[in-house]
């Protein structure tokens, strides 16, 4: 009994003293944690490169609630030590001096020295942000943490790694942190060669220029299985990044194509109703962008919240300035020079310099601001290719454009008309037609399509009184090229020629691109002269 009883007294001294000590343990682990954080920073003062990258290690691993500040402000250059009492501040962006051991603000020392940093320093930055961040409360921030491990290859972070992926539960952010992994494995010393293999299959399935460059940089002792499984990904993700170049540059042709079109398709009307060389036709262009500025101009002053709204109002005051000013042409100089192409020529092109030195004269000759709407801000990703919102939106609005015009031509009175004259002016005319009216008509409609296309390229270019000597010569190409008058011609060629000069330039570059272009049409006019698309007509038969 009594054996019992000293048993029992001598466990429940044991358990208090195991008690006592995991309670000694707990309440010195803060300081301890704190002890092994300053130790850290006093590293970063050796002014050392190689003692700044323990330093960056150790700040990491501590667990200290300002690692990551300390961490961002060395990436920043806004880390500072003091040489004499070999202290570490933070050097905030309002000029404030923070302690880095105890984040407090403290007065500023007289001879502060910043942290230096390279480009090696830079990546194990990079490395222990992102280590630190993998699991934050940010969905942005854990994907740029991933990012981040990807890039650097950090080993040390794999256990941070498999903790994130095994939270995670956005599909996006996952992968994200699965191909990091995959990277951190695959510079892993000692790693497993199945595992390696697996991580290759990983970094394979992500297949941009990064993917390449990582396998591409395998350490010199990689197992030679894992070297050749690395060459024959490279080879994979290079075809599918060929590939991929390819509709790039098929979506960069389809977006110039759209851009010819707004401009050369009021072209096309004026030329094939009317047989008039119009060389003012560009500045009707560039009025629709000067439209655009004044009115996002009022806007910013008076009404800033109607801000997104100012292409819609832009829209049918650029139509109807420019539609009215070609009106006005062709009443008071076109409808006089009819039967006679050279001096129409002439006269559009000295009408085009006079409205010029016009807008220089009321705007200034520097380019001017047009911004974009929020709704046309920004891009998104399809693949491996970038689609801005902005080159979108112009597609589907040119388009529009197109289609609103085929069911003027189709369904209304005055698209009779046009037609008729278009076909035959003399038998028009002699039908009752009033062929004049038409001609004013036409040169207005088509001056007014100039217009909108002049908003639509504020969004993409510059507004300046050149703006529409850029697009006059493609436009003639493309009617042109298309055949003159019709609309589906024009639409073929506005897209043929756009989708042809992107895959030419990277082999020939921007100027002998054009040339090579412009030498084809030529080529191709002596075989049909009247374009892809020929109107039918007794006139244009004759």
């Amino acid at each position: 009994m009594r054996t019992t009883r000293d048993l029992l007294i001598a466990l429940l001294f044991i358990g208090g003293y195991v008690v006592a000590a995991m309670a000694a343990l707990a309440a010195a682990g803060g300081p301890a944690r704190a002890q092994t954080y300053q130790a850290a920073l006093e590293k970063f003062s050796a002014d050392s490169f190689g003692e700044t990258e323990a330093g960056i290690a150790a700040v990491a691993a501590s667990g200290h609630a300002l690692a990551a500040r300390v961490i961002e402000a060395l990436q920043n250059a806004r880390l500072q030590f003091d040489p004499a009492t070999q202290k570490i501040y933070i050097r905030t962006g309002d000029a404030t001096v923070l302690d880095a051991a105890s984040g407090l603000a403290v007065p500023a020392p007289a001879a502060l020295k910043t942290v230096r940093i390279n480009n090696r320093l830079r990546r194990a930055i990079d490395a222990a942000l992102g280590g630190l961040t993998l699991l934050s409360a940010d969905p942005g921030k854990r994907y740029e943490a991933a990012q981040a491990v990807f890039k650097s290859r950090d080993a040390s972070a794999l256990a941070t790694l498999d903790a994130a992926i095994a939270k995670e539960t956005d599909s996006r952010i996952k992968r994200a942190l699965t191909e990091a992994r995959a990277a951190a494995i695959l510079y892993k010393p000692q790693t497993p060669e199945a595992d390696q293999l697996a991580a290759i299959a990983v970094v394979k399935a992500r297949g941009d220029q990064e993917a390449v460059a990582l396998l591409a940089g395998l350490p010199a002792n990689t197992p030679p299985a894992v070297k050749t499984a690395a060459a024959d990904a490279i080879a994979a993700i290079q075809s599918r990044l060929a590939m991929w170049e390819a509709v790039q540059n098929a979506w960069y042709g389809l977006s110039l194509g759209s851009v010819l079109l707004l401009a050369a398709i009021g072209l096309a009307i004026t030329f094939g109703v009317m047989g008039v060389i119009n060389m003012a036709h560009g500045e009707m262009v560039m009025l629709g962008a000067y439209v655009t500025f004044v009115v996002q101009d009022l806007i910013r002053q008076h009404y800033p919240g109607l801000f997104d709204y100012s292409l819609a109002i832009a829209i049918p005051l650029a139509f109807l300035v420019s539609g009215f000013i070609g009106v006005l042409i062709e009443r008071g100089i076109i409808r006089f020079l009819y039967g006679r192409p050279l001096e129409t020529l002439l006269a559009t092109w000295g009408l085009s310099l006079i409205l010029q030195q016009a807008v220089r004269t009321i705007f200034g000759p520097t380019n001017r601001e047009v911004g974009n709407p929020s709704w046309m801000s920004g891009a998104f990703e399809l693949g491996q290719i970038t689609i801005t919102f902005n080159r979108l939106w112009i597609v589907v609005f040119t388009l529009a454009v197109f289609v609103a015009l085929l069911a003027l031509l189709r369904f209304t009175r005055m698209g009779l008309e046009m037609r008729a004259v278009t076909q035959n002016r003399a038998m028009a005319a002699a039908m009752g037609i009033r062929t004049s009216r038409v001609d004013a008509l036409t040169f207005g409609l088509g001056s007014g399509i100039a217009g909108i296309a002049g908003v639509a390229l504020s969004q993409i270019d510059n507004v300046s009184p050149n703006l529409g000597q850029s697009y006059i010569i493609d436009s003639f190409l493309v009617v042109v090229f298309g055949g003159v008058g019709n609309l589906w011609g024009t639409l073929v060629g506005a897209f043929a020629l756009g989708v042809a000069n992107k895959f030419l330039e990277p082999f020939a570059g921007a100027v002998l691109g054009k040339i090579a272009i412009l030498v084809l049409i030529i080529l191709f006019i002596q075989k049909r002269p009247r374009g892809l698309f020929a109107l039918k007509g007794r006139a244009v038969e004759a």
